[in-house]
């Protein structure tokens, strides 16, 4: 990814950052609520207490149970799906960190092997030199000396089959937004990501489709 930001900060910028004020202001009504409820049931959720209650009294009281029955058990199941969603967007960006990391590593090996490639490289012309000034050359050209230099081309342009990653340094378009990326973006990104990694022919395709979904909807 072109300019890819530090793993600690891109954790920090995927922080959740809305909905914070309206989750508290909810669990305040909530809890204001039970206590107003609590109260009742220690004035009069005693046999004492009960006997002395008249019918509508008990009438009332009942439905105001049922009631905070009905509403806690909704905030229950609201409170649950939201904690299903919070562990399914932690889960999604931890896979989008660990992939990344992973990448990047990758990046970094492979530069040290080609930097490590084009020193051997460099000796070894040099030492051919060497021995081709000792010798008069017999041949200008050799079918050896070409089919070298067609293979060397072939390799530059789509990499060879060995220890070159073709798409592994595949530049991904990046929009800084003012909120962070959606799931559904952290989801893509990491599929092209995974794809880099294991070198796969799908990162075009993958990559297409995240620049027509995300930079360039219709």
């Amino acid at each position: 990814m072109q300019n890819s930001p530090d793993p600690e900060e891109e954790e920090e910028v995927l922080e959740e950052e809305d909905g914070g004020e309206t989750s508290s202001q909810a669990d305040s009504v909530l809890l204001q609520e039970m206590q107003a409820l609590t109260q009742t049931f220690n004035n009069n959720w005693s046999y004492e207490g009960l006997r002395h209650m008249s019918g509508s009294e008990l009438t009332e009281l009942l439905d105001q149970v049922e009631g905070a029955i009905r509403d806690f058990s909704e905030e229950l199941v609201q409170q649950l799906a939201r904690r299903d969603e919070l562990e399914f967007e932690k889960e999604v960006k931890n896979s989008f960190i660990t992939v990344l990391i992973e990448v990047q590593n990758k990046q970094k090996e492979q530069r040290e092997l080609m930097k490590k490639r084009r020193k051997e490289k460099g000796l070894s012309l040099q030492s051919s030199r060497i021995e081709k000034g000792n010798q008069m050359p017999l041949k200008r050209f050799s079918m050896e000396g070409i089919s070298n230099i067609l293979q060397s081309g072939i390799r530059q342009t789509f990499g060879s089959s060995g220890t070159d990653k073709q798409y592994l340094n595949t530049v991904i378009p990046y929009e800084k937004k003012a909120s962070p990326p959606s799931v559904e973006d952290l989801q893509m990104l990491t599929n092209i990501l995974f794809a880099m990694k294991e070198d796969n022919e799908k990162v075009p395709t993958l990559l297409t489709d995240y620049i027509l979904k995300v930079l360039c909807p219709t």
